[in-house]
Formats: structure tokens, sequence, C-alpha cells
């Protein structure tokens, strides 16, 4: 089969579309023929030398989320059927004709969503869901600053808040502010005219997706025992000073997550979000 696989760390000239095996299923896993894959930031930053940090090995096969059909079953899975159509995150490996997927990560794709959009849910949608709900608790009526929220995680959060009755203050450049809005979004503030900083107060929850000079003045909107959660950045005290609590939530892979998610698509509450198409 054809992947596209990685022999050594470097630009996008590295990657290659390899004849490689096709990978068996093991006890608990099912073989999947892929539809469609996410592309993600984590995916360049392992094929620039994250994959060394993380310990991977080389050859390293791309891509983390995939939607396909079920080809084959692995030991042990009986809650799934030959040819039903998924989708996931995996380890690695979704960037090929066939990957293999941890039974456990799997949920049906529901009918009336393509494979195409569906493919950009399992890695950006599990980030933002895990950490507004799971990681800061967000609830009905709270307020919700959204950093970068035009990118694949942040518009998703836009959404994810608005189901649960959050009030979002989503920030991004003027030029996406008609994208976001359309999503729910209750206030719009362009980052490129005035200090978000400046804008926003009381908050009750910052979801960082962008670190940085960003991340630090982010902790200005939030009021006192505020929550700041973020999927890049790191801990460097800033929360202490401001009064505030913080979490860096880590993606993990949870069917719970991705079937609520799901959810919210089959009842035409989610709208997912690609950039382009290869």
């Amino acid at each position: 089969m054809r992947a596209a696989i990685i022999r050594e760390y470097g630009s996008s000239d590295v990657v290659e579309i390899a004849e490689v095996d096709r990978p068996e299923p093991n006890e608990g896993e099912i073989l999947v023929r892929v539809l469609a894959a996410g592309v993600n930031p984590v995916d360049w930053k392992i094929r620039g030398g994250m994959g060394q940090r993380m310990g991977m090995t080389l050859p390293i096969h791309l891509g983390g989320e995939l939607v396909g059909t079920i080809e084959k079953l692995g030991a042990g899975v009986d809650n799934f059927q030959l040819g039903e159509t998924i989708l996931s995150m995996v380890h690695t490996g979704a960037f090929a004709e066939y990957a293999v997927a941890k039974a456990i990560n799997v949920v049906r794709m529901p009918d009336n969503i393509d494979a195409i959009h569906a493919a950009a849910l399992p890695l950006a949608g599990s980030t933002a869901w895990q950490a507004l709900f799971d990681e800061a608790g967000l609830s009905a009526g709270q307020r919700l600053l959204i950093t970068n929220s035009s990118g694949g995680v942040g518009s998703l959060a836009v959404q994810f808040a608005k189901a649960r009755g959050a009030y979002v203050i989503a920030v991004a450049s003027g030029r996406n502010e008609e994208f976001v809005r359309a999503l729910g979004a209750d206030e719009f503030i362009d980052y490129t005219t005035e200090p978000f900083e400046d804008a926003a107060c009381d908050v009750d929850v910052v979801l960082d997706t962008m670190g940085g000079e960003i991340f630090q003045r982010a902790f200005k909107t939030l009021k006192k025992d505020g929550f700041m959660v973020t999927v890049v950045a790191f801990p460097d005290g800033e929360a202490e000073r401001y009064g505030v609590r913080m979490k860096r939530s880590f993606t993990v892979p949870s069917a719970r997550n991705l079937a609520s998610i799901v959810l919210l698509v089959g009842k035409r509450r989610l709208r997912p979000i690609g950039s382009a198409g290869f």
C-alpha cells in the first residue's frame, strides 16, 4: 500500500509516498481503509524534529486522525462490523491507504457528514473538547475568550461552547470576523486593530491556542480565580501573579468525547471546518 512517511527530519521535502506493507490489527485493534485523513500542526512539527524528542523511531508514518471503513477486526473486537464507516485518532499512520486504530478510540460516523469534513474532527475536536470541559469545566453562562478562534481548534471550540450555553468572546484577525460570527461567537475582537486584553474583561475561562505573547496577554482578561487552559504553552508563574488557575491540556484519545462531538454533528449543531483539501 502507499503511505506518507519520513526517513529523516526536515522540511516538507523529506516527506515521501512509499510502498509499504499493509498493517495487521492486533488484539483490540481495527484495520481501517482510509477515506480521508486530517492534517494538523502536529504533523509538520513531528516532521520537523519533534518526533525525535517524542522518542519516535524513523521511518515515521505520518497522520494522526482519519475517517474510513472497517476492513478487518482484531481479536476481541466485537462491537463493530466490517464495512462500517468510523472516525478515530491514531498514534501514527493515517496518511496511508490503510491504518490501524485502537477499537477503544473508534466512533461510528454519522450519516449527515461527508468523510472530508469528518476527518477534521478527531484531533482538533478532541483537543478543544478536552480543554474546555475536562480541564476548565466550562459551563452554561460563563464567559469564555478564545485566542485564534478561526483556527482548527478555535473554530470548533466556539461551537462547543455555544452548544454548552457559554458566552463566547472570539479573538482573531478582522478578515475572519464574518466566519467566526457565523459559528456563533457573541463578541469578536480584531487583535490586529486593538489590544484584545483591553477590549475584554471579567472572563471566566480563556482557551489559549497560540502561546507566546498572546498567551501572556490573555491573563489580563481573566477575573480573579478565573481559569486559563492552554494547548500549546507551559506554566511559567503568570497564573499565580494574576491570581488565576491554569492547566496545560495534553490531548489524549477519548471515544467518549469524540462520541459527544459526533452527537452534535448528528443534531446539526456543529459544523466541522477544513481549510483545504489535498
